[in-house]
């Protein structure tokens, strides 16, 4: 069987015709195969991705809650404190999608419902975190203002100094019992058993012990207790004193005992308050409740 060359050459072009065929629609059959399976894995991704981000949201949400209980707490507190409370557009923080141009990452993030999601989180991370921070001065202030009101309350003179009965007041100018003229009473006076407890009023630091030996002219036996904040009480007409010079007290603490040292006509406490050396009526800082420490 003879055949020519030119249908050996023809046979042989379309063999390879078909063989450049076969793997190109064996290569696109992979391909697309791979493809498929591809886009079917993102797809997958992209609904697990959904998922979280929904999570989450949901999870944000409930910090943004927390933080909205946060910021009504920090109120309170600021307003106990003594502070003013701050303004709700400084506690907000900022709350607001973002400014200006976009960047280029932003700009393609935004062309899916996944990567707007993912910009829309990261805005509300930023806010929570800023008003996080804002929450965390506050509270700072406030405690600090806090304590120092706490100490203040502490150290401001609050009770009756003895049990008694009062038998003079704070008076300008009254007259004397004594020496039967008028004179300025720059304080209040007890009328008690000799040997009644005296208690300091508020704590301190007794800074002044006058006793047998150095006497102060007219008042006697006499304790003085500086309390900081420019408060200073004095305790006059002794009979015994149970302090000494630089001794810390405590409200209700006894220092000594009801006397009739000095000039005076009975047992009773003369009880003297001083405001930034300036001498004001005790009753002022006798207070209907005590203050508790």
């Amino acid at each position: 069987m003879r055949v020519s060359v030119r249908v050996c050459r023809w046979l042989a072009a379309v063999g390879s015709v078909a063989v450049v065929a076969l793997a190109v629609f064996a290569y696109s059959t992979v391909t697309k195969a791979l493809d498929l399976s591809t886009l079917d894995r993102l797809e997958r991704t992209n609904r697990l991705l959904a998922q979280e981000v929904d999570l989450t949201r949901s999870q944000i949400q409930q910090l943004s809650q927390t933080l909205d209980t946060v910021m009504t707490r920090d109120r309170e507190v600021r307003l106990l404190a003594g502070l003013e409370p701050r303004d709700t557009d400084v506690q907000l923080a900022g709350i607001g999608g973002p400014v200006g141009e976009w960047t280029e990452r932003d700009q393609l993030l935004s062309e899916g419902a996944v990567g707007r999601a993912a910009i829309d989180m990261r805005l509300d991370i930023g806010t929570l975190l800023r008003r996080s921070r804002l929450y965390a001065t506050s509270y700072a202030d406030a405690l600090d203002s806090v304590k120092l009101y706490a100490d203040r309350m502490t150290r401001t003179p609050s009770i009756m100094p003895t049990q008694g009965f009062l038998s003079s007041r704070f008076a300008r100018s009254r007259i004397h019992p004594i020496f039967h003229e008028a004179r300025a009473h720059e304080g209040i006076d007890i009328s008690a058993p000799m040997a009644t407890p005296i208690l300091a009023t508020a704590g301190g630091r007794v800074i002044a012990v006058n006793g047998p030996r150095n006497q102060l002219p007219g008042y006697g036996q006499t304790v003085t207790v500086d309390h900081g904040y420019g408060l200073i009480t004095r305790y006059a007409h002794c009979s015994k004193i149970n302090v000494r010079v630089g001794q810390r007290v405590e409200r209700g603490e006894e220092i000594a005992l009801v006397g009739n040292t000095g000039i005076v006509t009975a047992p009773h406490l003369h009880y003297e308050v001083m405001l930034n050396g300036r001498q004001i009526d005790p009753q002022t800082f006798i207070f209907p409740e005590t203050i508790v420490d």
